[in-house]
């Protein structure tokens, strides 16, 4: 492999890695954040979200990313913040799945991860369609890379631990030879 292919794929593999790493991170949160919100009435999100952003709001009267938070929870009715709740663990569930999935190296399940992030880079879309929003669109940008980076992996036929050994200068496991169809392994050997 050239100097320039192989700082390629490096730079592909980063991204793939640092990527998966912020799914997870995601997922996770969506999970701890989806998970109370089953538990909790409107009135009580609101209360909560009024705590969080207390302590930026003095700091600075004008942060946007707080105004959105109290005001997005503001409106929120009881069906919204079930279905809020079930959305958030559903996503959670399936982004930490996925990426335990990928990260085992079963190159079997690529395709319905692709398949699930690709589901929810539509449902995304539609709702950025309805309610646009800059983190939408950045949260659907970032899953379209994921995507199309996974479909990169899977045909290149590598895991995520390549993609790790990779990263460390190692060179990347190949797939386990198989015997001839009726021999065994002490045989094959």
């Amino acid at each position: 492999m050239t100097h320039a292919r192989w700082t390629r794929e490096r730079w592909f593999d980063l991204v793939f890695l640092v990527g998966f790493a912020f799914k997870a991170i995601d997922g996770f949160v969506e999970l701890v954040v989806g998970i109370p919100l089953l538990f909790l009435r409107p009135a009580q999100v609101e209360t909560a979200a009024r705590l969080v952003t207390a302590g930026e709001l003095q700091e600075d009267p004008d942060d946007l990313l707080a105004h959105l938070i109290r005001h997005g929870v503001a409106t929120l009715s009881a069906d919204a913040t079930l279905f809020a709740a079930a959305y958030l663990i559903v996503h959670g569930l399936a982004k930490l799945g996925i990426v335990a999935a990928i990260f085992r190296g079963s190159r079997r399940l690529y395709p319905w991860a692709i398949a699930a992030l690709g589901g929810f880079v539509i449902w995304q879309g539609y709702e950025f369609v309805l309610h646009p929003s800059v983190g939408l669109a950045l949260l659907t940008l970032f899953d379209l890379v994921i995507v199309a980076l996974t479909v990169r992996e899977w045909r290149h036929h590598r895991s995520l631990g390549d993609a790790v050994r990779s990263m460390l200068g190692r060179t990347p496991r190949t797939p386990r030879r198989q015997p001839p169809a009726g021999t065994t392994w002490s045989n094959a050997l």
